[in-house]
Formats: C-alpha cells, sequence, structure tokens
C-alpha cells in the first residue's frame, strides 16, 4: 500500500525542484526525504523522479503520483471539513482572490453568501491565481477566484486535475494615458500607434501580456517602470513617466490626470473566473457562492 506521507513528500519535491528544498519546507532532512522517494520507488517498481546535477524532475510515473497525492490531500481536507461541521454545526469556507478581482466582485458576492448562511465561517486569502489554483487542487481553499489571458489555465488546472473551472467574464485592458498626451483624444487605439512610448506597468503578467501584443505589432515595448499595483502604475503615467496597459475593473477608482482608452479589436483581455474542486460544489454554501459571483459579474459595465 501507498504511504500518504511519502506522498507528500514527493509532491513536495516536485513543488519545490530539489530534495534539499523540499526537505527544508517539510522540516526533514535531505537524506529523510531522499529515503521516502526511494521506497516510494521500490515499492511502485519504477523510477518517480530523475536526479541530475540540476535538481530532480518528475518522471511519466512520479506526475501521476503526484496528480494522485494531490487529489489525496484534498479528500482529507474535505473530509476534515466534514468532521469539523458535526462537532460545530458551522461550514467554514477559505476564498482565494487576486487583488483586483476581489476588490470589485467578492464584498457583494460574500454580503449574499452570509444573508442565506449566516453560519458560514469566511476566510479570504489573497494570492495570484497560479498560486490560488494550486491550494484549490491541494483542497487548501474551497475556491478560487483567478485569471489567465490567452492561453490555458495556470496552475496545472486541466480536465484531469478535479479542478472545475467557471468562467465568469472578459476583462478587457485599456491603454492609460496622461493628459495632453497627443494621443488623449482617440476613441479607441491600436496597439501599434503607442510602439515608440515608454511603459510602466502594474503586473508582472500585463508586461509578458504585453510583449506578446507587441512582437505581433512588430515593435519591443520600452519599460520604464514595473509595479505590483495598478493605482500606482496608473499614478506614473499621470507624472508622466509614460502610458499603461490596465484591465477594466483596476481602473476604478480614476486616477487624476489620465485618459483611458480601448483597444481595437481583437483586444487583449483577462478570462477571469472561479476555480473549485468538482466535488466541493455540492455544498450549498459554494453553490450560493459561486451564483453570487455569478450575479455580481454580470451586473458589471466593462464597456
Amino acid at each position: 500500500m501507498i504511504d500518504v506521507q511519502r506522498l507528500r513528500v514527493l509532491r513536495a519535491v516536485a513543488e519545490h525542484g530539489s530534495f534539499n528544498r523540499a526537505a527544508a519546507a517539510l522540516r526533514l532532512t535531505p537524506s529523510a526525504v531522499s529515503q521516502h522517494v526511494a521506497v516510494l520507488e521500490r515499492s511502485l517498481g519504477t523510477p518517480v523522479v530523475a536526479r541530475s546535477t540540476r535538481g530532480v524532475t518528475l518522471t511519466r510515473a512520479g506526475r501521476i503520483m503526484v496528480q494522485a497525492a494531490e487529489s489525496v490531500t484534498a479528500e482529507l481536507a474535505y473530509a476534515q471539513q466534514q468532521v469539523e461541521r458535526l462537532g460545530t454545526g458551522r461550514t467554514q469556507l477559505t476564498v482565494a482572490t487576486f487583488t483586483s478581482g476581489g476588490r470589485v466582485l467578492l464584498p457583494g458576492a460574500l454580503a449574499r453568501l452570509t444573508a442565506a448562511h449566516p453560519d458560514t465561517v469566511l476566510h479570504v486569502r489573497e494570492g495570484e491565481p497560479e498560486d490560488s489554483l494550486a491550494l484549490v487542487r491541494q483542497g487548501a481553499v474551497d475556491l478560487a477566484l483567478a485569471y489567465h489571458f490567452d492561453g490555458p489555465l495556470p496552475g496545472q488546472v486541466h480536465r484531469n486535475s478535479g479542478v472545475r473551472w467557471t468562467a465568469l467574464l472578459e476583462d478587457p485592458l485599456h491603454v492609460v494615458l496622461p493628459q495632453g498626451h497627443r494621443l488623449a483624444g482617440r476613441a479607441v487605439l491600436d496597439i501599434a500607434e503607442l510602439a515608440a512610448e515608454p511603459w510602466v506597468l502594474g503586473c508582472l503578467k500585463t508586461e509578458a501580456y504585453l510583449r506578446r501584443y507587441a512582437e505581433r505589432a512588430d515593435f519591443v515595448p520600452e519599460l520604464r517602470g514595473t509595479t505590483t499595483d495598478y493605482f500606482f502604475a496608473g499614478s506614473l503615467v499621470a507624472a508622466g513617466m509614460g502610458v499603461s496597459l490596465i484591465p477594466s475593473i483596476a481602473l476604478a477608482p480614476q486616477v487624476p490626470g489620465v485618459h483611458t482608452i480601448p483597444l481595437k479589436d481583437p483586444a487583449p483581455a483577462r478570462h477571469i473566473g472561479v476555480a473549485t474542486i468538482a466535488r466541493r460544489r455540492e455544498l450549498p454554501q459554494l453553490t450560493t457562492l459561486v451564483h453570487a459571483l455569478q450575479e455580481q459579474a454580470t451586473a458589471l459595465d466593462l464597456t
């Protein structure tokens, strides 16, 4: 029989990319981590990691076992939650969210949840989508409000991961210009028209996205500033440092001294949604919260 602790160790090795870093995270010795993995490999009859001077990578069997480890961890967390509810009569929900989505969508949705299920104990934690989605897979949070740009969802969320993704809305990115800018009077812009402009950005993911769009328009953006806060990025635009690319829901409150202009279609956008473990959607509190978030998203006017 496969030992759950060994699966936990393997998952830490996969997450951290080395025995030493996994050992530090688990508060074990590297030798203990190596022994756990070796015993797991003997019980399976096949290697689960490939060792090299640059660290360790998972084999195909290792990837299967890490996916199983995440499912087991999520099921144990769910079982613990059910047992705690038997003792207290109260359901605890933990919600992870990115900053701008949490600020715009969560308050109204949580108020509806509390009104419908007043005995629910809520916990909210802020995090980047790839981190929050991983926490959903592991059962550490019940719901993640997250987003992705073009391409697949981050955090290894796929059909076989056990995570259910419910799309909420498209959040188009707008160009933010300082007052008096030569293009400030335009109703819509093509990103190629901004090839000569310096840029300040409020998110590292937005930087990567801008570079992809700029490459299609045959220019390389000149970055003058990067921040982790869209309001700060807008303030730098107002100060004349450059132009920015900011999602619609992050534009309020409007920074004084800037103009916001949409981009021509197909405009870049964030795809916002919620991630849950499919089985946990049986909880009436979680169903209520998902529906409330859908209603909040529908009520938004992002034109």
